[in-house]
């Protein structure tokens, strides 16, 4: 049976580019969320490639109609990025339950009620303490959880959620733990500051960049081909990966952004108040599990970002909401 692939949250960042990465191997793609706006996979694809998208409105916090979708489109495998980010679980605990950890849970009974081969869903850093709770720059894979945000402990509980569905059912599913994502369509979420300031400065405007400090910044399509290849590897069980990237200071993220628009030179800021958490994550585990491979390097990531941003710019695209 050919695969075919739903993404939840699909109109998200991240989503887009899973999407785009699965229609260019020519995938079937289902593409869930209950937003509305497509302007992500519009900034990212060809036309062509957007019309070979299914879209559907959905919402993952309702059982009956996730199944209904499932069956009713023979999917064989889900990628699962549906979320409330850090900013909105704390603004309203409630729905960040509701949406990420019951909806989890529904996306995976669906599954296992139809036999779905494969879940891959988005864990965080987040799940992860401060930086102090931990003895080394890099975090281990065998660190202890110490979440310290709403987004963290629901996090947490779904790749608990994922393990007893393996323990219970024999459902296959792997967890990835993204640091700072950046690249076009990362417009939303408290670490989505740094790609502002790169549209800021395809703009040649100033911005001002919310955290500082060191920590992992990956390029969004590296993130997308990572989650893509841990839906193809031969795999068993349940378990969660760290994603490394690049780790860089602040300051070298704002001299890649003047390196791409010298214009823009002492105009992009930042606050020295670094994010909590340790410098990076150890992803050995990950590379063994998917073979080796390469993250984009910081300065091409951005100066490619900066590219896209421009080149949206002239053809008059709503790339994202007015800074």
């Amino acid at each position: 049976m050919r695969r075919k692939v739903l993404v939840t949250g699909a109109l998200g960042c991240l989503g887009a580019w899973v999407v785009r990465t699965l229609v260019r191997q020519g995938t079937p793609v289902v593409a869930l969320d209950l937003a509305d706006n497509p302007h992500r996979l519009e900034l990212i694809m060809t036309e062509e490639e957007y019309r070979a998208v299914k879209q559907v409105s959905g919402d993952i916090t309702e059982l009956a109609p996730t199944l209904k979708l499932m069956a009713d489109e023979r999917i064989t495998h889900v990628l699962h990025l549906a979320a409330l980010q850090v900013p909105a679980c704390k603004a309203n605990p409630p729905l960040g339950a509701q949406v990420n950890v019951v909806g989890t849970v529904n996306v995976f009974e669906a599954a296992r009620r139809l036999e779905i081969e494969r879940i891959v869903y988005a864990s965080s850093v987040a799940v992860y303490g401060p930086r102090e709770a931990y003895p080394t720059p890099l975090i281990p894979p065998n660190a202890p959880l110490m979440p310290q945000t709403l987004y963290g402990v629901t996090k947490q509980a779904n790749e608990g959620t994922a393990r007893i569905y393996w323990l219970e059912h024999h459902l296959p599913s792997i967890g990835l733990r993204p640091y700072v994502i950046y690249g076009p369509g990362r417009d939303q979420g408290m670490t989505s500051t740094p790609t502002m300031a790169m549209l800021a400065a395809a703009k040649n405007e100033p911005y001002h960049i919310s955290f500082g400090g060191r920590c992992g910044f990956q390029y969004v399509e590296d993130v997308a081909r990572v989650f893509v290849q841990a839906l193809e590897v031969p795999f068993e069980g349940a378990d969660v990966f760290n994603l490394r990237g690049t780790i860089a200071d602040m300051e070298e993220v704002v001299a890649a952004i003047e390196q791409a628009v010298p214009g823009v030179k002492g105009t992009i800021t930042y606050e020295p108040t670094p994010l909590p958490f340790p410098d990076g994550q150890d992803d050995g585990r990950l590379q063994n599990l998917l073979g080796t491979f390469a993250y984009t390097p910081l300065t091409e990531g951005v100066a490619k970002t900066i590219r896209v941003f421009r080149n949206a710019l002239r053809e008059g695209k709503i790339v994202v909401p007015p800074l």
